[in-house]
């Protein structure tokens, strides 16, 4: 007879490891006994991913988390998760925070909660919400106002120790951002509101998603963009497949990014992405991916591959906004280029401004926003690492040649496209920079925190988007895709201006439908 199985305990860390291998097709049973413990756990532990990831995504500890075994909730819960959300906004932004800050926000939304008894912010209290939560550091230092030099410095000198201790070249050290793009905002003669850019006849535009860039500090290495939009299957995309679109397209109520959709980006694009061009170039397959300190940004426990060789590291709070590659004028320019791409193909068209608006669909932003990214220079995103990696410069020999869309461009631009003439200098600064401060997360307010603490959601967003999956997609079959495709040949080829690789693809687009319509047939 067997003796009784000894009772183990497992750490948050174990939890997240047992995921990911259940993720990666690992059974039950093989984890049960790897680890010593129940099939029963190993389907627990499964039943509550969401929870267990959530939770070591707020941690701020890698440590605490390889020792910590309970996800104990606190005795308010609805204050914790108040707390826990401002914190982590306070953090992202780099606004001072101290023990005395928190407790006192800490009795406001106690109260603001409608919370009974009496409530004392001590410092046990205080202690405990760190333990809780794995947060090594409560202090944190205003980024904006100190505009600690020291620290950058400090910061710079470790990291570049680390990456030399790890033997990581350029190559092989990322970085990601997000931010906000309104990808239907378009200049105006009088004025351009933040998120609202008014145009004669129209109302107010407010169509908003978030982008994520990713690139290498060598600029070689540019991600294809993740972009979340609020719907998941737009009206425009009609039956396009997601996974063909030109950027990694993800959904989310509010088109924000979020823990579980950054994590999957992680997972299943930068990974494979990074292992396949480190493959290409002969380095060896290790990364690191370096991060501000966004509340959609898991902890470093959540974001690492399989095999611990490619993995997050954060910038300090007090040094992100300063020294944050991306942020050293690479989404900029990949914004400069995408508003200046809307306005030259709208003249090349020869619509008006009303025309132009109505026909702009999210689909054709996509590949817009695409192709302006694809236009940013590896020199101009090798250049905003010079604060971390000054030497780059010598060692990559780059050439930095100027690239950025001048106010004047745009202007001799607008003189040429009917309702937008005489657009004032001003404005079209303003409408360049229109969302250069939107955040790629969602900012609460302290109603909103409170509203999000008690379980309320806005369920319009997700009715809206309910609403755009019904729309039916329009079935196109081969013979009169092949019959479009032999027209445009046609009209091609009359022009007498081709070249002939435009020729070659159109025809090899031709042979390629005639293949799929032979297979179609033949299957009857």
């Amino acid at each position: 007879m067997s003796g009784k199985r000894k009772r183990v305990v497992l750490t948050i860390k174990d939890k997240l490891d047992i995921i990911k291998k259940l993720e990666d097709g690992g059974s039950s049973k093989q984890l049960a006994v790897i680890y010593g413990i129940g099939e029963t756990t190993v389907r627990d532990i499964r039943k509550n991913k969401e929870k267990i990831i959530t939770y070591a995504s707020s941690s701020d500890s890698t440590s605490l988390l390889a020792k910590r075994k309970s996800m104990k909730p606190s005795m308010y819960e609805e204050l914790d998760k108040a707390m826990l959300e401002w914190f982590n906004q306070q953090r992202a932004k780099g606004n001072p925070v101290s023990g005395p800050i928190c407790a006192k926000r800490a009795e406001f939304f106690f109260y603001a909660l409608g919370m009974d008894g009496d409530f004392n912010p001590s410092a046990g209290w205080l202690t405990r919400f760190k333990q809780r939560h794995s947060i090594r550091e409560i202090n944190i230092r205003n980024e904006r106002l100190s505009g600690d030099e020291t620290a950058v410095e400090d910061f710079c000198s470790n990291f570049r120790d680390y990456i030399e201790r790890e033997n990581l070249q350029p190559e092989q050290i990322y970085n990601a951002d997000e931010t906000g793009l309104f990808w239907k905002c378009l200049p105006s003669r009088t004025s351009v509101i933040r998120g609202k850019c008014t145009v004669p006849g129209h109302k107010s535009m407010e169509e908003r998603v978030t982008i994520m860039c990713c690139a290498n500090a060598t600029g070689l290495h540019k991600l294809k963009l993740c972009v979340v939009g609020k719907a998941k299957k737009p009206r425009s995309f009609k039956s396009t497949d997601t996974s063909n679109l030109p950027v990694s397209y993800f959904s989310q109520k509010g088109a924000w990014m979020d823990l579980s959709i950054f994590r999957q980006w992680f997972d299943k694009i930068f990974v494979p992405q990074v292992r396949e061009h480190l493959r290409s170039k002969g380095l060896q397959e290790k990364a690191v991916l370096l991060l501000d300190n966004s509340p959609t940004h898991p902890n470093e426990n959540v974001l690492r591959s399989d095999d611990g060789q490619i993995f997050a590291k954060y910038l300090p709070p007090n040094v992100a906004s300063l020294i944050q590659p991306l942020n050293q004028g690479v989404i900029a320019t990949m914004k400069r280029n995408y508003r200046a791409r809307l306005l030259q193909n709208n003249l090349e068209e020869g619509n008006d401004l009303r025309s132009f608006w109505k026909k702009l669909t999210l689909l054709d932003a996509l590949y817009e926003i695409a192709m302006a990214w694809n236009l940013v220079k590896p020199v101009t995103i090798s250049r905003a690492w010079k604060k971390i990696l000054p030497t780059i410069e010598e060692k990559e020999g780059l050439d930095f040649d100027e690239e950025d869309i001048s106010v004047a461009a745009i202007a001799t631009i607008l003189q040429h496209t009917k309702g937008l003439e005489n657009v004032p200098t001003e404005n079209i600064e303003k409408w360049l920079e229109v969302d250069s401060t939107e955040p790629g997360y969602e900012v609460l307010t302290d109603s909103e925190i409170i509203k999000r603490a008690q379980g309320h959601t806005d369920e319009s967003s997700e009715n809206e988007e309910e609403e755009i999956e019904l729309i039916p997609e329009k079935h196109i079959n081969h013979a009169a895709a092949l019959q479009w495709t032999e027209n445009l040949l046609d009209y091609l080829e009359q022009q007498g201006d081709m070249i002939l690789p435009d020729r070659l693809v159109i025809r090899k687009l031709r042979a390629t439908i005639r293949n799929k319509q032979k297979m179609a047939n033949s299957s009857q």
